[in-house]
């Protein structure tokens, strides 16, 4: 009976693939549409001294974006209210600025009592079967395989062209 139980939670747990989102201009995303690219998901801030990490994204969506690649940002006002903006607001300061053609989603909270779901789940070992990790600030990079799993966590600091990236995209 306790095998049944264990198994049934198992199989219960959400998958990386399960998640439905919101884009940034309130239509609908479904993560399903993901499976078998790998996807670098990363919270991001219009007024935080890695705002320029921007470019460095986009540069990396355009060389290796497509069907087996892609970027998912999401704006986080999280960390001393560096994203105060609205979606609307964000999205006109992303393009202008850094011409971002990767997904942008509506802006979440990354940590505490409304962490949304899907950083619940980068975030929890007991979620993702992988690790556990907390978001330290804004840019953190979270690297999902073809498969959905969770193979790294990347510090805000280290910036999207560091060979850490590029070398697990090029794998």
């Amino acid at each position: 009976m306790i095998t049944l139980i264990t198994l049934a939670a198992v199989n219960a747990q959400e998958s990386f693939y399960d998640f439905k989102v919101q884009d940034i201009e309130g239509k609908n995303f479904d993560f399903s549409v993901l499976k078998g690219k790998k996807v670098l998901i990363v919270n991001t801030a219009s007024k935080c001294g890695f705002t320029s990490q921007y470019k460095l994204l986009q540069a990396l969506f355009e060389t290796h974006g497509g069907e087996k690649f892609t970027i998912i940002g999401f704006p986080a006002n999280n960390f001393l209210g560096q994203e105060p903006g609205t979606n609307h607001e964000i999205e006109a300061f992303c393009q202008k600025n850094y011409g971002v053609t990767f997904p942008m989603m509506s802006k979440i909270s990354v940590k505490g009592d409304d962490i949304h779901p899907v950083y619940q789940w980068l975030t929890s070992k007991n979620k993702n079967g992988v690790r556990d990790s907390k978001v330290s600030w804004n840019f953190q990079k979270y690297l999902i395989d073809e498969n959905g799993r969770l193979v790294d966590v990347v510090e805000p600091k280290v910036k999207p062209d560091d060979v850490r990236i590029t070398g697990w995209l090029n794998q």
